[in-house]
């Protein structure tokens, strides 16, 4: 359909690519309104060649063959997207959207959020410049199309792969990349700051921030609308709205409910038929009055609040929207207009997509197919390993399920991550004790808290790298306090394909420095399992225990998968010796235990201890340790500062480092460790079974031994 375009401002027409005058107080309400008619007939007759065109264009999946993909095989850059047509790039667009998915089926990744934006790449690609113009990725894990049209497709095959491609926007990796991401709900903040940089400097690019798939779930989105409103630097915000909330979503039954009262909002407004009538009847106005128009997009606009503005125009924001965010006639018709529009001040385009648009598997099961192994693509089966063990994951839900239900005091809360932090099997259960509060890890932290003063227990699961968001409410909130929360933090340690921005390296450092916090880490399941019961049984102080991601190692579980209250801050000894004594906190205990045996076939006797607790330590063990030892090795899988420090500060205050005794820690190197398997990072790490033995070999004087170890 050929469009014929204008922007409404308050009651103002400004035909199409006008300047529009700028309005001076940044607090009144701002609203812009697309209007478009079929000029002749003409355009009618191409509209059906372009549907026509569009429908040879959908994408056929059920041969399993991936079909030829001419035009993009001439897309290497933006620059060469300039002269493509709609038609044009519509074709663009499916044959993206079929490369995405016989790649992502190759290498697994994230599917379904970078199905969803593919028209909307494609068109900012082609109105905007980049790396002059900014654009930046909120959460980024759907920047799969951004990252094939910015000169990185022939490289797509190794993404998440060790020395392969980032999965999320990455600036060393790419300077269309304007900012690293794989966190949520940042991109309005990083897009303000570089607006307000290029006002300062002179220059007069445009930023464009891309969010949502759930981030307008987090505070930071409206502490940086509220400044950006105020200062009134020219923004473009794209809120991709498309009822999700985030990463496995939910449950992983089915799309996840939106959560919060704006999310429900713009479900209501999306879902409204006299919405869509006022619309489309908007569109037939044509040669109408502009005040008619006006008028209908003023109703329009009321069913959002009484008042008539939205809550994105009272916090400054010109706003546009909904729009049909598949269609690419519609986005480059609007973003042609907002990059015409000298200095308009922050604006808020408003797109509506499907989260696995055009691959059926991926729109039947957005969750599902979010993040992804590799899979079939006729029949969008996963080929997940098989494995004789659950992950860590599934044995921490059925253990928390274990105490709840003979303790209804027990209750739980994530951050919009019930798939991946297995409280959605603990939701089945006891769906009025589960609470979903969105990407806001601060407000969980403060959350539980609450729910604790009251008497309740909470059980607060997170990812270790995102509870880094609310670290200042683990502090203040929590332990400050000595409230009874106990932190479950998944994905701690290296983590593979997902790389550093998920890499949980940092929370033994950031938890043991705590007073009041007990600090756990299980060696295997079973462990973990125990310390699920011990932080239920805590009702004095905080608690935490972290665990990593993957697979349970296969070792005897507890009878009827309920674990038994630990001794708080003892030890366990494995295996005895009387010449070096191996401290492994956690699940590195594995591989302590298997250099352990390497050593045992030096001849070397070795004692290994599972320390289970970094806060408070096991100070008796650890004498005991120090005195039959010539050798005291502390292995972590976590950064400097963490639980050799504690080990290394008790026994050097303590006077036991003035003896013989050789003392090492080894930690996480100081360093970010990219993405990669977790036998590579763990290498890289220097944290391997035979980094260990060599590292006792080199201390005991035998530095040829070592050298064969490494």
């Amino acid at each position: 359909m050929a469009f014929s375009a204008s922007f409404f401002l308050a009651n103002r027409c400004f035909p199409p690519f006008s300047k529009a005058p700028r309005v001076s107080n940044p607090c009144s309400s701002k609203r812009f309104f697309v209007r478009s008619s079929v000029s002749n007939s003409e355009d009618c007759e191409e509209s059906k060649v372009i549907k026509k065109a569009q429908d040879c264009w959908k994408i056929d999946f059920s041969s399993g063959e991936k079909p030829p993909t001419p035009l993009l095989d001439t897309i290497n850059y933006p620059v060469h997207m300039d002269n493509l047509s709609t038609q044009d790039l519509e074709r663009l667009a499916s044959e993206l959207r079929t490369d995405i998915v016989y790649s992502v089926a190759k290498t697994g990744g994230h599917l379904s959020s970078s199905l969803g934006v593919v028209e909307l790449a494609v068109a900012l690609h082609h109105v905007f410049n980049t790396p002059e113009d900014k654009i930046i990725w909120d959460v980024g894990h759907q920047a799969y199309p951004h990252k094939i049209l910015t000169g990185r497709r022939s490289r797509m095959h190794t993404i998440r792969k060790t020395s392969g491609l980032a999965g999320f926007p990455k600036r060393d990796e790419s300077v269309h990349d304007a900012f690293g991401a794989g966190h949520s709900s940042t991109s309005i903040s990083a897009g303000l700051g570089m607006a307000v940089a290029r006002d300062l400097l002179g220059k007069s690019n445009h930023v464009i921030s891309v969010i949502g798939d759930g981030a307008m779930t987090a505070g930071q989105a409206y502490e940086a609308m509220n400044n950006a409103g105020f200062l009134d630097s020219s923004l473009i915000v794209i809120l991709n709205d498309n009822k999700q909330v985030s990463l496995p979503t939910a449950t992983l039954d089915g799309p996840a409910t939106p959560v919060g009262a704006l999310s429900s909002t713009l479900t209501k407004l999306q879902a409204s038929t006299k919405f869509r009538k006022l619309r489309d009847a908007a569109k037939q106005i044509g040669g109408q009055t502009h005040e008619v128009a006006a008028k209908v997009d003023e109703h329009a606009r009321g069913m959002i609040s009484a008042s008539g503005s939205t809550l994105f125009e009272d916090l400054g924001f010109y706003y546009i929207g909904p729009v049909d965010g598949h269609s690419i006639e519609d986005l480059v018709t609007i973003f042609q207009n907002v990059k015409e529009m000298p200095a308009p001040g922050p604006v808020l385009i408003h797109i509506i997509t499907e989260k696995g648009k055009g691959y059926p598997p991926a729109e039947a099961a957005a969750d599902k197919m979010h993040g992804v192994v590799k899979f079939d693509v006729k029949s969008g089966q996963q080929l997940k390993p098989k494995s004789s063990t659950l992950t860590y994951t599934q044995y921490f839900a059925e253990s928390l399920i274990k105490e709840a239900e003979v303790d209804n005091k027990i209750v739980a809360i994530h951050a919009a991550m019930g798939g991946g932090t297995g409280l959605n099997y603990f939701q089945k259960r006891f769906p009025d004790r589960c609470f979903d509060v969105g990407i806001a890890e601060q407000h969980a932290v403060t959350f539980a808290a609450g729910l604790a003063t009251e008497g309740l227990k909470p059980f607060c699961a997170i990812y270790s790298s995102f509870l880094q968001r609310g670290y200042d409410q683990v502090v203040h909130d929590v332990d400050l306090q000595k409230l009874p929360v106990r932190f479950a933090m998944d994905r701690a340690g290296l983590v593979g394909a997902d790389g550093p921005t998920h890499c949980g390296a940092f929370d033994i450092t950031y938890m043991a420095c705590l007073p009041n916090m007990v600090v756990m880490a299980p060696s295997d399941e079973a462990e973990l399992m125990h310390m699920v019961a011990t932080a239920a049984a805590i009702d004095d102080r905080p608690s935490c225990f972290r665990f990593p991601r993957g697979n349970g190692i296969g070792t005897v579980l507890p009878p009827n998968n309920k674990g038994t209250a630990l001794e708080i801050g003892k030890g366990r000894i494995l295996m005895e010796g009387n010449r070096v004594a191996i401290l492994g906190y956690g699940s590195i205990v594995q591989q302590c235990a298997e250099a352990a045996s390497m050593l045992r076939t030096q001849g070397i006797s070795v004692t290994v201890v599972d320390a289970r607790f970094c806060k408070p330590l096991d100070k008796n063990l650890i004498r005991q340790l120090a005195k039959e030892h010539e050798i005291l090795i502390t292995v972590e899988e976590g950064s400097i500062g963490g639980f050799g420090s504690h080990v290394s500060h008790f026994l050097s205050s303590t006077g036991i480092l003035d003896g013989p005794l050789k003392l090492r820690s080894m930690v996480l190197p100081d360093i970010y460790i990219d993405h990669g398997s977790p036998q590579d990072q763990i290498q890289e790490a220097g944290l391997s079974s035979n980094h260990i033995t060599a590292t006792v070999l080199t201390l005991l004087g035998k530095p040829k031994d070592a050298r064969l170890f490494k």
